[in-house]
């Protein structure tokens, strides 16, 4: 069956349709709610919960565009609504140091771990560094889409990469073992 034809079968409400999108767009969209969550079972609930707002919504999709762009959007906008709680983008400071790129070589750290340490930074400089670093949108669409300041935006991206340089040199360093005489 065609996208199409399949969206529009999903807008009647037809459940072997709906279960075919899931399928089809489920391990994309868990990917993105990955980037997102502090964990692999936040992101299993951000998953469920973007799905149910995008069969709720989508007879708004015109059809015109990505369907795949329109509800990774629509993924993306319910996990910040989550974060968009008074005090969670406070700015700590209005310097922002200038953190050197970070060189990773491919066989230097893993995947695992680089999705590791982006999950376990603070709420607001995780969803910050998504956005800037993997998403692609710039300060002000993060100001606009967070409910910040552009320079909240740019601080919290600062301080992001600093925790993140932080960890992986720390993760490079050989552990070093004392032994007991």
């Amino acid at each position: 069956m065609e996208l199409n034809e399949l969206i529009k079968c999903c807008i009647q409400r037809d459940l072997w349709a709906q279960e075919q999108l899931y399928h089809l767009f489920a391990p994309k969209l868990f990917s993105v709610c990955l980037k997102y969550s502090k964990s692999q079972t936040e992101a299993e609930d951000n998953l469920q919960d973007g799905f149910i707002i995008i069969f709720d919504k989508l007879e708004q999709f015109q059809f015109k565009g990505s369907f795949e762009g329109w509800i990774k959007r629509i993924c993306i906008n319910n996990i910040l609504q989550k974060y968009r709680a008074p005090g969670v983008f406070e700015i700590v400071s209005d310097e922002f140091p200038e953190i050197p790129e970070i060189e990773i070589e491919n066989d230097d750290i893993s995947i695992d771990f680089l999705l590791e340490i982006i999950q376990s930074l603070p709420d607001r400089y995780r969803l910050v560094f998504n956005l800037y670093v993997i998403d692609d949108y710039s300060h002000k669409e993060i100001a606009e889409m967070l409910g910040i300041t552009i320079g909240t935006s740019k601080s919290n991206l600062a301080r992001a990469r600093q925790i993140l340089k932080d960890k992986i040199e720390k993760h490079r360093e050989p552990s070093i073992q004392l032994k007991a005489k």
